[in-house]
């Protein structure tokens, strides 16, 4: 694959996660079996747990591809784990419009991206998981508290 042969790890990772996402969009992933099989694709993929990915969409929009939510500071989220738009310039470099977000496949991948690029500063933990969302301490470790949360209600906590 193209992003194994690109030296910069960091870029490895977002040229693949792009790739990923692309093809994913491009195969027309868009049944729900399809859905199902992104997120332990995306999650094997980025080398992040495919239950923590659905806990973050159900979390996120109870699984709503199609969900969009403007936020006070005049951003917005879209797709099932609600992308927020601060990170489009960066996936339009690398083709992913953010009109691709709302297919669900691409989001999980762009999620299992942004999830890895989390693990890779805070390792595989809960901050890293509660960094998904925001990295300010107390809305990080509550956000890693809610997707706990979903998971201990699916009985996955362990």
């Amino acid at each position: 694959m193209i992003a194994s042969s690109v030296r910069n790890p960091r870029l490895a990772a977002r040229l693949g996660a792009a790739l990923a996402a692309v093809a994913c969009l491009l195969t027309g992933a868009n049944s729900a079996r399809a859905d199902e099989d992104c997120f332990a694709r995306a999650g094997a993929y980025q080398g992040v747990n495919p239950l923590v990915l659905r806990a973050i969409a159900w979390y996120e929009s109870k699984g709503n591809p199609n969900a969009v939510h403007r936020n006070a500071d005049g951003s917005i989220d879209v797709g099932q784990a609600q992308i927020n738009s601060v990170h489009f310039a960066e996936l339009r470099r690398y083709g992913v419009p953010p009109g691709a977000l709302k297919d669900a496949c691409v989001n999980t991948y762009v999620a299992a991206w942004m999830l890895k690029q989390k693990m890779i500063r805070y390792g595989n933990t809960w901050h890293a998981i509660g960094a998904y969302h925001s990295e300010t301490p107390s809305l990080r470790d509550g956000y890693a508290r809610s997707i706990h949360a979903v998971l201990a209600s699916w009985g996955m906590d362990k």
